[in-house]
């Protein structure tokens, strides 16, 4: 079992940054592949992106890739993703997600066994 609590999301503008942050329980944290997605009001959760258990590899989806940058500390059970140059369109809950497919970079959320509660970012114009 893991539980995944996200936090660091808030208002603010166009162009700022945000940094969220994942915490994890469970001994196995280091074993699985972890991801970010996120989901605007009256649409689907969609892919932003995935980094492998060891923190080697990562995959972006093409509207975030050059401006989020994902991360992960193993010996603190969490995750990280930093938001640079924010645009309204990010403007969405934010999940975290681990996988057992801890070698590959799953981007579908039915590849995901775990997540985590979301958190608020908005991004005003």
């Amino acid at each position: 079992q893991v539980q995944l609590v996200e936090s660091g999301g808030g208002l603010v503008q166009a162009g700022d940054s945000l940094r969220l942050s994942c915490a994890a329980s469970g001994r196995t944290f280091r074993s699985f592949a972890l991801g970010w997605f996120r989901q605007a009001p009256g649409k689907e959760r969609t892919f932003v992106a995935a980094v492998d258990w060891g923190g080697r590899s990562t995959y972006y989806a093409d509207a975030v890739k050059g401006r989020f940058t994902i991360s992960r500390d193993n010996a603190k059970n969490a995750m990280y993703l930093q938001m640079n140059s924010l645009k309204p369109e990010d403007t969405a809950v934010y999940y975290c997600a681990s996988s057992y497919e801890g070698m590959g970079l799953p981007i579908r959320p039915d590849e995901y066994d775990y997540w985590g509660q979301g958190t608020q970012v908005t991004v005003s114009s």
